[in-house]
């Protein structure tokens, strides 16, 4: 299947080959938008991955208008196995070599495994485990050759322990950070950085999403977007591994070292119940 990829002028090639690039999914919402809008500030040009072709074009349009970067977007859905080497192979015929990918697609099936649907869980594990995996694999071989990179993959605090409730969401964000980790250390002395960056409950459309709006989680310690798309652009610019976003999240997975598994297990079944909050 070709990838359908818009520009607005074909002038664009020229500004691709001769500035970095940053290829951003996700990027229509949430925390992928506001990394959208600081990689454009600082001057990158950007190739937007994400489902909605009509917000990727409005987002492409507001961030040309603002910041005069060049901006692509490719309107491509990651749960499907072929969308990486899609998207790879669309940016292959348009000569474009990305110097920063942020792997920031993901999304969140909540419930008791029992009750949940087999096949959203297996399409969030091709988008949040997979995909991140397969596109990694693709760029990495082109920023190795350039002897410059940065690779920036979204993890979130439920890679530090198991989810109840939670279950699969949280298993794939545990290999995103371990697979960051690894990665990161073979590539010592390449100039190229990984950077995991594991942020907790933050108020975006995630957990409307996922049905999860009334959860105990939510009741404190919530982030806004744009603080934890900041904390992860200084973070991966600075070639950092490992980064929790905010403070209250740092406590808590710092406390975590010293509570037994079992102990870890049951709090996190507590903040993933239901209660009472004020999440909109």
């Amino acid at each position: 299947m070709e990838v359908e990829i818009y520009m607005k002028n074909s002038r664009m090639n020229n500004d691709f080959k001769e500035k970095k690039t940053a290829l951003i999914t996700g990027a229509s919402s949430g925390i992928g938008y506001e990394f959208s809008k600081l990689f454009a500030e600082a001057g990158y040009n950007l190739v937007l991955v994400a489902r909605n072709k009509q917000k990727l074009k409005q987002l492409a349009d507001e961030l040309e208008g603002k910041f005069g970067t060049s901006v692509m977007s490719i309107s491509k859905d990651l749960s499907a196995s072929t969308a990486p080497q899609e998207i790879f192979d669309g940016l292959q015929q348009e000569s474009i070599h990305i110097d920063i990918l942020v792997n920031n697609a993901g999304f969140n099936v909540y419930g008791s495994f029992s009750e949940t649907d087999l096949m959203e869980e297996l399409q969030m594990v091709q988008v949040n485990l997979v995909s991140l995996t397969h596109l990694t694999k693709l760029f990495l071989p082109g920023m190795l050759i350039k002897g410059y990179g940065k690779i920036l993959n979204v993890g979130s605090t439920g890679s530090f322990g198991p989810g109840p409730f939670n279950a699969v969401y949280c298993a794939t964000k545990s290999f995103v950070l371990s697979f960051s980790e690894a990665i990161a250390e073979e590539l010592q002395g390449t100039g190229i950085t990984v950077t995991a960056l594991c942020p907790g409950a933050t108020k975006t459309e995630f957990f409307k999403r996922a049905n999860m709006a009334n959860i105990n989680l939510l009741k404190r310690g919530v982030m806004d977007a744009k603080t934890v798309a900041e904390i992860g652009y200084n973070s991966v610019m600075k070639g950092e591994n490992v980064v929790i976003a905010g403070t209250y999240n740092k406590l808590m997975i710092f406390l975590t070292r010293f509570m037994p598994r079992d102990m870890i297990t049951k709090m996190v079944k507590d903040m993933m119940s239901v209660g009472k909050n004020n999440y909109q």
